[in-house]
């Protein structure tokens, strides 16, 4: 088992910037290939950002290419995500998310085996 605890949501302005955190407990922490997701009201949940074992290859969502920032610290066993040029519709409960290494880097909802609680990020207007 592997739990993921969020952090670092919050309320900013259109245009402000928040660093997500994900700590991992368990075990070990290195064989997993990590990812964000997000959920709106009303909406389902959206695939954001993964980044794959050694922190060498990054995916994005179209929607936030060129603002979000994913990375990781295998020592301290924590990812983040950072977010810039924050928008009203990036509002959503972020969570981070964690999948076997040995399954590739991956964006689909449904191969993620290990899910934080969330954190709950507000942009307004």
């Amino acid at each position: 088992q592997v739990q993921l605890v969020e952090s670092g949501g919050g309320l900013v302005q259109a245009g402000g910037s928040l660093r997500l955190s994900c700590a991992a407990s368990g075990r070990t922490f290195l064989p997993y290939t990590m990812g964000w997701f997000r959920q709106a009201p009303g909406k389902e949940r959206e695939f954001v950002a993964a980044v794959s074992l050694s922190g060498g290859t990054t995916y994005y969502a179209d929607s936030v290419k060129g603002r979000f920032t994913i990375s990781r610290d295998n020592a301290k066993n924590t990812v983040y995500l950072q977010m810039n040029s924050l928008k009203p519709e990036d509002t959503a409960v972020y969570c981070c998310a964690a999948v076997p290494a040995a399954r590739g880097i991956r964006r689909e909802t449904e191969a993620f085996d290990y899910w934080g609680q969330g954190t709950q990020v507000t942009v307004s207007s």
